[in-house]
């Protein structure tokens, strides 16, 4: 899908025609329209259709006639049938006459621009645009890292209650998250870092301050990243002893129960032999029956009280 914005009194309205100072919005392109893009603004073909590569890394080219950003943006997929996070690339095209945007999937930071969200917003304006959306995207990065710590502080709450094995695999979907956003913000940084560094993309002196506020932020989500990170893998490694001590506990239980029953399946089994019954004590003894059940009791009941002294009960 390809749509076309224009600001006009900063007032953001779909038009029909590629005109100058336009944003295209590429969702998802076919090929048809890709073609169209690349065939009005003489931009290559493997460059329009990058970011719908979700292998494409964070990078910066700068081409005869046009520049090809690709940063990395937060999404949501669905992994082992519930919702987790995860990143895909972002393109942004900029050409003498207009701005190109390229995703696989709606985003939410794009919509803020299309909902009129976002302060001083010209589509004009290019390198604000581009800087408004890296904001954007790290602004993005850093709520979602809320809502995954929120996740944990749940999974957290539980621990001492009915903790089971889907709490470590959610806890390992969390982490899988938080490795794939450093890697992903690292990689945004380093593209940060080289717009800064180019003098060749025309900006306004204000601009140079947004940038810096995107690099500030990127920088905070990345030590957030850090910081979680290392927060869910001791919470991991706390539901994992809890597991391992309740699996312990019951496996102490067990032990003591069969030391207990295994007293009168002794005794019962020395008394079934097939021996002469005077050799057996008791054997001929009126109420012997009572006397060795009462006296497997007193044994059953001795083992109880050393094992309970000794925490195994």
């Amino acid at each position: 899908m390809m749509t076309v914005y224009k600001t006009d009194n900063r007032v953001l309205h779909e038009v029909e025609e590629m005109d100058p100072g336009v944003w295209i919005m590429m969702t998802n392109p076919t090929m048809e329209e890709s073609q169209e893009v690349a065939e009005q603004y003489d931009i290559d073909m493997a460059d329009v259709r990058a970011a719908l590569d979700e292998e494409e890394s964070s990078r910066i080219e700068l081409e005869d006639g046009y520049t090809l950003i690709l940063v990395d943006i937060p999404a949501t997929e669905i992994r082992h049938e519930s919702k987790n996070y995860t990143t895909i690339p972002l393109g942004i095209l900029l050409t003498q006459e207009c701005i190109i945007t390229v995703c696989t999937e709606e985003t939410p930071i794009l919509q803020h621009f299309i909902e009129r969200r976002v302060r001083e917003f010209s589509t004009k304006k290019k390198m604000r645009f581009v800087y408004q959306i890296l904001f954007r995207t790290a602004a993005m990065y850093q709520s979602t890292l809320r809502i995954i710590d929120k996740k944990r502080t749940d999974i957290e709450e539980n621990i001492g209650g009915n903790t089971e094995d889907e709490d470590l695999v959610n806890l390992h979907e969390l982490e899988s998250t938080l490795v794939y956003f450093a890697t992903s913000l690292r990689a945004n940084g380093v593209v940060l870092e080289r717009l800064s560094r180019y003098k060749r993309l025309e900006q306004y002196p204000e601009d140079t301050e947004l940038l810096d506020d995107v690099i500030i932020e990127n920088k905070q989500a990345i030590e957030m990243t850090m910081i979680y990170r290392d927060i869910i893998n001791g919470t991991r490694e706390l539901v994992s002893s809890v597991i391992n001590n309740r699996l312990n506990n019951v496996m102490k239980y067990l032990t003591s129960i069969t030391l207990v029953m295994a007293i009168p399946t002794i005794i019962s089994g020395l008394y079934g032999m097939n021996v002469s019954g005077k050799w057996m004590p008791l054997s001929n003894t009126p109420y012997g029956f009572g006397i060795i059940c009462l006296g497997t009791l007193i044994i059953c009941i001795l083992i109880l009280l050393i094992l309970r002294k000794k925490n195994m009960l």
